[in-house]
């Protein structure tokens, strides 16, 4: 079981460094992690918030602050297992022509 948990935060870093790094992480990518997530849970009943804290823990090392503190005390909710909040940086935005005045 221990291959399969190392294995999780392997992945869960990989993909908070490709998001830390401003790039966005396939779909595919996300998808899988969270079918791992699953399959630990099935092997080991009742595991879910110690994935969760995992994965949390794993967040805090590549961004230096917590899930809750960049998604809110209710990001399990929002985010409810095995869902991963994957998501990417918002890209600085500026206007594209010299009229900055904004739409209508």
């Amino acid at each position: 079981m221990e291959v399969l948990w190392n294995e999780a935060r392997r992945r869960w870093r990989a993909m908070f460094e490709t998001l830390q790094a401003g790039l966005d992480v396939p779909p595919g990518q996300r998808l899988r992690l969270e079918g791992l997530m699953e399959a630990i849970a099935l092997l080991e009943p009742g595991c879910q918030d110690a994935l969760q804290d995992a994965m949390d823990a794993q967040y805090q090392q590549v961004f230096g602050r917590s899930l809750g503190q960049d998604f809110g005390d209710q990001w399990r909710t929002f985010y409810a297992f095995p869902q991963i909040p994957a998501v990417m940086q918002r890209a600085p935005v500026w206007p594209s022509t010299a009229d900055q005045s904004g739409p209508g």
